[in-house]
């Protein structure tokens, strides 16, 4: 039997139905004999409540954290009262859920008397979501007799202090799992493990970024050496682009680590963008499920390009972003220029989404969130103050209301004429491009366009992704495992 590592997002730990589906699922695949570990996020908008609290009690608003955590708490107790019928069975877990709920709520005074809310304590007031969840699911999963153990994973995960989106550090990592917690898997009982949660060396409590619960999963499945990492969710997988954009969008039955990579990272939200990273080096397959349709074997995700009749997988478009561009005909030859402004937008907390240069060296553009664009600005305009000065730059100009779409597929690499199509497509629906990229990996094209022509863009396009999964489809191309 196989070894899985499993996790369940906010929609499928919901409420008591998707609860309930989700013990249906683990059920079956103990009784078909395979060893588990069970990663689960917050319940769906419980993280949103807890840091609306965080705000609240920073703005000395009581009234507000203590609706919110009683919010909270009847969240989980429809959760206990329709799920576990033992009388016995809901007073324990009760009892965990209001000792959680004391803690939130000692928390959000401290915030009250110190009047802010710091990174470090954001973490803290947001890791009960999964905190109060995995001991939930674990009562339910009990009270079906299931063999089930409820862990924490800062007690495994150990990361740096980047409060709010920390890094893991491996070694210390590795060890504790293949130590701590691989013993206790072999003892026949199934854990159900918080995610997004970790910790530093000296205890205290980190989270991997939002949406880290799959990220955690991938952790666990790399040193557990499981078979295969499932997510569960409720999609029925990776889809060639968002069913709110085209409603054509269909299923991809395989794609490769690298496509996922530039999937998750420009806007696909079906994974987060750091989930393959400590499984790809291991081999371990990833596959993308429904947990409200588990009949469908949704999408695989692995190491081998697979063959394919055409070379557009998948097309993908983020919003909210803005296009900064720094340009000047002083700029020609003089060293340091672009370094020294990613430097200065990192300084100003903005991760950088894509590049792109002419070639005379006059000018460069790149891409960050929207909230952050005249921060960003107002950091580069510092950095070469001097160069500003002596007319070397002319300005650093900020461009809003535009997306970036990005086509992508492994095909590409090496197949002449690819984004020559891709152009001629927009050129004909009289779409203008503003900006274009593409990485050494020759896996992906992405562009800037005008926010108005974000859907228009996305369905000519998508009509090559279509015709993939279609020849795919035809000519008998499936998974390469």
């Amino acid at each position: 039997m196989a070894r899985y590592a499993m996790k369940f997002g906010g929609t499928s730990v919901g409420s008591p139905e998707a609860i309930a589906q989700v013990t249906a699922i683990v059920k079956d695949f103990l009784a078909e004999g395979h060893e588990l570990a069970v990663v689960v996020s917050a319940m769906a908008g419980v993280t949103d409540l807890l840091l609306e609290s965080a705000a609240a009690a920073a703005a000395r608003d009581r009234a507000t954290f203590l609706a919110i955590n009683d919010a909270v708490r009847q969240k989980h107790d429809r959760v206990i009262e329709g799920l576990i019928e033992s009388q016995q069975d809901r007073l324990l877990i009760d009892a965990e859920v209001e000792e959680l709920l004391r803690s939130h709520l000692e928390l959000c005074e401290a915030v009250v008397i110190l009047g802010e809310v710091t990174p470090r304590i954001s973490d803290a007031l947001v890791s009960f979501g999964e905190r109060l969840s995995s001991r939930v699911i674990a009562a339910v999963m009990r009270a079906q007799a299931l063999p089930v153990r409820q862990l924490d994973s800062d007690a495994y995960i150990v990361t740096d202090n980047q409060f709010g989106d920390a890094d893991p550090i491996w070694n210390e990592t590795e060890a504790r799992i293949v130590g701590q917690l691989q013993p206790q898997l072999d003892s026949d009982f199934t854990p159900i493990i918080t995610g997004f949660i970790g910790a530093t060396p000296d205890g205290t409590m980190t989270t991997l970024g939002r949406g880290g619960s799959d990220f955690s999963a991938a952790i666990f499945a790399a040193y557990l050496d499981c078979d295969e990492l499932i997510i569960w969710t409720d999609v029925d997988g990776v889809m060639t682009t968002d069913p709110r954009l085209d409603e054509r969008a269909r299923v991809l039955p395989y794609v490769s680590y690298q496509e996922i990579g530039e999937l998750a990272f420009y806007g696909a939200k079906v994974l987060h963008p750091k989930t393959v990273q400590p499984i790809i080096n291991r081999g371990i397959p990833l596959r993308v499920r429904n947990t409200f349709n588990p009949n469908h074997q949704g999408t695989l995700v692995g190491a081998r390009t697979q063959a394919s009749a055409t070379v557009i997988k998948a097309v993908t478009g983020i919003r909210d972003v803005s296009m900064l561009t720094v340009s000047g005909r002083g700029m020609l030859g003089v060293p340091g220029i672009a370094g020294r402004t990613f430097l200065a937008s990192a300084n100003a907390g903005a991760n950088i989404l894509m590049i792109s240069q002419s070639s005379s060296e006059q000018s460069f553009c790149f891409t960050v969130v929207d909230p952050l664009a005249q921060a960003v600005k107002a950091a580069v305009e510092t950095e070469l103050q001097r160069e500003i000065q002596h007319n070397n730059v002319d300005s650093v100009d900020v461009l809003s209301d535009i997306v970036i779409i990005t086509v992508v597929g492994s095909g590409m690499r090496g197949t002449p004429g690819v984004a020559g199509r891709v152009f001629s497509l927009l050129g004909e629906s009289r779409i203008n491009v503003l900006a274009i990229a593409q990485g050494s990996s020759e896996c992906s094209i992405s562009f800037i366009v005008a926010e108005q022509d974000l859907e228009k863009a996305v369905g000519e396009l998508h009509s090559l992704a279509l015709e993939t999964v279609e020849n795919d489809r035809i000519n008998g191309l499936g998974s390469p495992y």
